[in-house]
């Protein structure tokens, strides 16, 4: 069932505690200050898409509210150069999300938000991070700057890269999914059994850090693309690896929505947030079309 407006408290904080943790500020200090409301809701799945800023949606969360987050944050790697895609040379300017940063303001960056999905993590619950050689050394240390314990670093082999166009490196086949808990002394939930079960590199192995997974099929941009679009498959594996059914996962940096399809396809409640409202409005149709077909 969809619904029209999901209670904001359960959620978010309100104003007035927003206001004795220094999250809000309020010029005249009559200003009023709304809940954020969602894009797209839907009761029955729990699922919410929140169009906006990702630190600022995080800094309204209420602590300890997420069982599971997932994160594929900005690699700043829009800088007016050229890559290959589909047989094809393409600009690599994603759009302003992704401009190009210091190496200081990018670690900057990814300490905040770290800290805040550290803050709303439930004390057992766990976050994967998602990047490539640009971005994922700052994410790790941040990591390790905030208390996080690490338990791997998977290695996601995309089995049919692109060539690199210089031809003056290694050809990048690989992106690294950091796996971390809140701390060393948390009791963290691992569905080993059924990652066993699927396998990879065979069923019944134990499953390795080691992914191979096909970048994503071209009937998952049926919707419309996203130049960092992560295959469902990855999700799907990263969804019922560390969470359980009714569990509650966010995606802070949504993209298309694919960590929601996941989510609801496994039977989780999701909450997401997208700042770029092109991506928004895919995600939104790709859920509300997935959540009919089940």
């Amino acid at each position: 069932m969809l619904g029209t407006a999901p209670p904001a408290d359960d959620l978010f904080l309100s104003k007035e505690e927003l206001l004795d943790k220094g999250a809000l500020i309020l010029a005249d200090g009559n200003a009023q200050y709304d809940a954020p409301k969602p894009s797209f809701y839907h009761a029955d799945k729990g699922v919410r898409l929140y169009a906006g800023d990702a630190l600022q949606l995080l800094q309204q969360c209420r602590s300890e509210a997420f069982d599971l987050i997932f994160a594929d944050p900005p690699y700043f790697l829009s800088d007016g150069g050229i890559t290959c895609h589909a047989g094809q040379m393409v600009s690599v300017d994603k759009g302003q999300w992704d401009a190009a940063r210091s190496f200081h303001e990018v670690h900057d960056f990814n300490v905040q938000w770290l800290r805040e999905c550290r803050r709303v993590l439930k004390p057992n619950g766990t976050i994967f991070v998602s990047g490539t050689h640009h971005n994922i050394y700052s994410v790790g240390f941040a990591m390790q700057q905030l208390g996080y314990a690490i338990l791997n670093d998977i290695a996601w082999f995309k089995v049919n890269p692109p060539p690199n166009l210089s031809c003056r490196y290694f050809t990048h086949a690989t992106e690294t999914v950091l796996w971390a808990k809140k701390d060393k002394k948390a009791k963290h939930y691992f569905d080993y059994e059924t990652m066993k079960s699927i396998g990879d590199p065979a069923p019944g192995k134990q499953m390795l850090s080691l992914w191979r997974i096909q970048p994503p099929k071209p009937w998952e941009k049926r919707y419309g693309k996203h130049p960092t679009q992560k295959p469902e498959e990855l999700l799907m594996r990263i969804v019922q690896a560390a969470s359980k059914p009714g569990d509650l996962v966010l995606d802070p940096f949504c993209g298309s929505g694919t960590t929601g399809v996941a989510a609801v396809r496994l039977g989780r409640r999701f909450v997401g947030f997208e700042i770029e409202e092109d991506f928004t409005a895919v995600a939104v149709a790709r859920l509300r079309d997935d959540i009919a077909y089940r």
